[in-house]
């Protein structure tokens, strides 16, 4: 038997999961990390609540809560990509949120006295000046959770599903080898990870010019 195309069909789910997550949790993050510098009192703290509750529990028992959880409170099943899907998003969403926070507040405050001299609005200046400014800045941050993100769908195999490990595990229960499956495993996700962090160097390195 062959390992690699057991595994090339886990990483095709791994990075389903991972591009669709991210992009949901980039959409929860920018709304939540301009909620966090927001002046409203109420919205600030719901934001707030959120990172706070999302970076102080492992991941790991997010995915079993948002699997099982969930189901058991609302009546409702989902099913295990959709899970995963929602668990990377939620789970990044908070990370994301502070990225765009910290790439907010990083932009000098002449920026925004700027803005007003032009006659623009607080809305305006940060859809025009500010954040244009702060999205290049969270280009390295953005792409160093993509990474985070696209490794964490190995913990989904607790949950039976078929992303890159769950493949290679089943794999190696099957055959009763170990060595490939999981060396295979490995070199997949460096496949991956390496080119993706040696893109974002030369991206920040650009940045920085």
């Amino acid at each position: 038997m062959n390992v690699l195309p057991y595994l090339l069909k886990g990483l095709q789910l791994t990075l389903l999961i991972t591009l669709v997550g991210v992009a949901i949790g980039f959409v929860i993050g920018a709304f939540v990390g301009l909620a966090r510098v927001s002046k409203n009192k109420f919205i600030y703290g719901l934001a707030t609540v959120y990172v706070e509750v999302i970076r102080g529990t492992p991941i790991l028992v997010q995915i079993l809560f948002i699997y099982f959880g969930f189901p058991d409170l609302l009546g409702i099943t989902l099913d295990k990509v959709t899970a995963s899907i929602i668990a990377i998003a939620l789970n990044a969403g908070a990370y994301i949120a502070e990225i765009v926070r910290g790439s907010v507040e990083s932009i000098e405050k002449g920026q925004r006295e700027a803005g007003r001299s032009l006659g623009l609005s607080a809305s305006q200046t940060m859809r025009y000046i500010i954040w244009p400014q702060a999205l290049r800045r969270m280009i390295p941050p953005l792409g160093n959770q993509f990474i985070i993100s696209l490794k964490d769908t190995s913990l989904f195999s607790v949950i039976a599903v078929g992303e890159l490990l769950y493949q290679g595990r089943q794999y190696a229960s099957a055959t009763f080898t170990y060595f490939e499956p999981y060396l295979m495993v490995c070199v997949l996700y460096l496949m991956i990870t390496i080119p993706a962090s040696v893109f974002l160097r030369r991206v920040e390195r650009r940045l920085d010019r």
